[in-house]
């Protein structure tokens, strides 16, 4: 994998780049779409190719572990045949969902013991087991076994948990660099920065990270239910931390406002699955403000469901009718406000790469955010 910045913001640490893997280049700033089973829900990959216009999604380990089974997904050349996606793909090693699973997972020093949510098996995660499954998954970028701290956390468990985070990351790396890739292409591998909300841990955190020089960094645990601006006060820690040659990738975020923030700090990747999950359930962002789309007040309303963004792919659909889908809860409207809310996060992050590289981007997130927080 290699990185090549392409331009800086003079007013804030934002920046354009190009990661170029083995399925291709990926312009960053960029947004990822969820696809956790292999699938971005209720998204065929043709609209996220030629709608959408995805760059790369995300898969997640602990799901295609279970269903599936990684020994299928290997049968069929790795995860980019099985579901016949050509480009990118970075898989999430899991511990995220282990994390969730708080009733019914242990966390010891070699790995996460859980059980299996959908036949309540026994299973465990370790550093070493969690590569080699991504190995099996052939994801272009994988990512460090960590345990998400939660929030909120006392600073006794967010030391101790950021502790167990480090010593899995070198027995990550140890097993990362003992093994070949399965497909023939590479693979990179990123460590994962923890901390919670404390900065003294998140500064440690960051350090530590970084002296492995892997070819990215990821930032954990701050979508976990933290205010924003205690999202913000640790990026404004870590970033300038984190290697400048190499991406910088903040897990689970978010909202909007929360990427454009993000940017400023100098995040490159981003990946939520707000705009899938929200649309399903009739949110929609648009370049205007927030809709939702159930109120009565777009019953008889037969404008475009973004009557500003002409680039978006569902245009050609009233509010009126989407509105009509989604409390018919029809499978056609999740389809639409999907496909809708992944258009517009790729055109919100591909306008922020132009205002960049025009070096106007401070001014223009600053007037974005208001609009973008606004309930219509």
């Amino acid at each position: 994998m290699q990185f090549n910045i392409k331009s800086n913001d003079k007013e804030s640490k934002a920046r354009t780049g190009v990661i170029t893997t083995a399925h291709g280049k990926i312009e960053t700033p960029v947004f990822m779409p969820v696809g956790t089973a292999g699938s971005v829900k209720a998204v065929h990959q043709r609209e996220l190719e030629h709608d959408i216009k995805a760059q790369i999604i995300l898969g997640n380990t602990y799901h295609l572990y279970l269903r599936p089974g990684t020994n299928i997904i290997e049968k069929a050349g790795g995860l980019h045949k099985f579901i016949n996606w050509p480009y990118p793909i970075l898989t999430d090693s899991g511990g995220y969902q282990v994390f969730s699973l708080a009733d019914n997972r242990k966390l010891k020093e070699d790995g996460a013991h859980f059980q299996s949510h959908i036949d309540g098996s026994k299973q465990i995660f370790t550093p070493e087991n969690i590569v080699d499954i991504q190995r099996q998954i052939g994801a272009d970028i994988i990512m460090a076994f960590d345990e998400c701290t939660p929030y909120p956390s006392d600073y006794k468990y967010a030391k101790d948990s950021m502790g167990l985070t480090h010593r899995w990351l070198k027995r990550g790396i140890d097993q990362f660099n003992q093994t070949t890739p399965l497909f023939g292409y590479d693979q990179s591998f990123f460590p994962i920065v923890q901390g919670s909300t404390y900065k003294d841990l998140r500064l440690q955190s960051a350090e530590t990270i970084a002296s492995f020089q892997m070819e990215g960094n990821a930032i954990g645990g701050l979508s976990v239910g933290e205010p924003a601006e205690k999202m913000y006060e640790m990026l404004d820690v870590i970033t300038p931390i984190l290697p400048l040659d190499k991406p910088r990738y903040l897990m689970g975020v978010g909202m909007p406002d929360n990427i454009l923030e993000a940017i400023a700090f100098g995040i490159d990747m981003f990946d939520c699955v707000i705009p899938t999950r929200n649309g399903r359930n009739g949110m929609l962002f648009t370049s205007e403000g927030i809709i939702n789309i159930k109120n009565e007040k777009w019953k008889n309303d037969l404008s475009p469901i973004d009557e500003s963004g002409g680039s978006f792919v569902d245009t050609q659909y009233s509010k009126a009718y989407l509105r009509h889908l989604i409390i018919s809860k029809e499978i056609l409207g999740a389809q639409i406000a999907s496909i809708h809310n992944l258009s517009f996060y790729m055109w919100l992050v591909a306008e922020a790469r132009e205002k960049i590289k025009e070096g106007s981007f401070l001014n223009w997130k600053n007037k974005m955010i208001s609009t973008l927080t606004s309930r219509l």
